[in-house]
């Protein structure tokens, strides 16, 4: 029903108003859940494992007394439930707690070291969005064919090979003997420090502050590592497209504008991978978010101070406060990644409003 202005009614208004309200309030609400969950189980899972917090802090040589006043400092005399409540209230207000290595805080640390885990994902999921979709796209339309089988091993490989083993065959060939790109690190020991950090990301701080000598020499380092990661996500992005466009080029709306005559670049481009985008869109965040908490093994072979070479570090030296705050950043991108996706399907997809 709409009014003589062809305006629907206010009522029409509210219920859309009404309708959206619910549905964003549902989101916020299932975000705020997981993250809670999230951190209960990481706490626990903190609490839980045989690693002593007050060793690392107070050293192995430590007389009983030393150690019991620790231990209070810490708060782990109290029970693992108040200790939770305290912990969630001080990360609902940004505070991750203090590192027992070097005594700063831990949101600062973290803030220091994702910019370099997230510019080598966003690298990399490039690379795999660029190589992945068409090389997926082009093995489905030339079925069974030989560009089909190299596909299909390329994926293979990508999915089968250590990523560490990668890198490592990666750093001996193209750095070590071909000496085509960087060493491990960011960027050379002669230029460390030298950028003043705006973004925390090495390229685009070179870039604005105008030191393309050292932006160069960032890139030679950062083009091995984010191939590699890259490679990874073209494997898994290729194998998706290819299996989506297989399902839409079999569908009968597809031989329906073959038949009516429609060109072949038409039924493919607009038809077969217009119907898929959405689902591209989960493939591509799920590769983006494995990237950014699965990069672990590639920072550390790469000496590259991400995310994940500095939980893996307070891992090993029991520096629980820095294993939670960084366990808990990954955990929140995850999430907001699957909701940015989300609210995506609304603007590719018209249904699923």
């Amino acid at each position: 029903m709409t009014t003589a202005a062809g305006k629907p009614p206010p009522t029409e208004y509210r219920s859309g108003w009404t309708r959206g309200s619910i549905k964003l309030a549902r989101v916020i609400g299932s975000v705020l859940v997981t993250m809670l969950g999230l951190l209960f189980i990481t706490f626990i899972i903190g609490r839980v494992m045989p690693i002593d917090p007050v060793i690392s802090v107070v050293g192995e040589r430590a007389t009983k007394e030393v150690y019991d006043a620790a231990y209070q400092e810490m708060g782990l005399d109290k029970p693992v439930l108040v200790q939770f409540f305290y912990y969630l209230s001080d990360v609902v207000r940004g505070d991750f707690g203090t590192s027992y290595l070097n005594g700063r805080p831990v949101a600062d640390e973290i803030r220091r070291v994702f910019p370099a885990t997230l510019e080598l994902a966003t690298i990399g999921t490039l690379i795999g969005i660029i190589f992945g979709v068409p090389l997926g796209m082009i093995a489905a339309v030339k079925r069974d064919s030989w560009i089909d089988q190299v596909a299909r091993v390329v994926a293979l490989v990508g999915y089968s090979m250590p990523i560490f083993w990668l890198g490592l065959v990666g750093l001996l060939v193209f750095y070590g003997i071909l000496g085509w790109v960087g060493g491990p690190g960011r960027v050379g020991i002669f230029y460390v420090d030298i950028v003043p950090p705006v973004t925390g990301m090495i390229l685009i701080d070179s870039a604005l502050d105008g030191q393309w000598e050292i932006f160069w020499d960032a890139v030679s380092h950062i083009v091995l590592p984010a191939s590699i990661l890259g490679y990874y996500s073209l494997a898994y992005i290729s194998r998706m497209t290819r299996s989506f466009m297989l399902e839409q080029l079999n569908a009968e709306y597809v031989t329906t504008a073959r038949v009516k005559g429609l060109s072949e670049w038409t039924v493919i481009w607009r038809h077969a991978f217009g119907n898929i985008k959405v689902q591209l869109i989960t493939v591509i965040a799920l590769s983006y978010a494995g990237l950014l908490e699965g990069s672990v093994l590639t920072e550390i072979i790469f000496s590259w101070p991400g995310i994940g070479s500095y939980i893996t570090t307070a891992l090993l030296s029991a520096d629980m406060n820095a294993v939670l705050g960084g366990t808990v950043v990954v955990g929140l991108v995850f999430v907001c990644l699957n909701v940015l996706s989300d609210l995506l399907y609304s603007f590719f997809d018209p249904r699923a409003k």
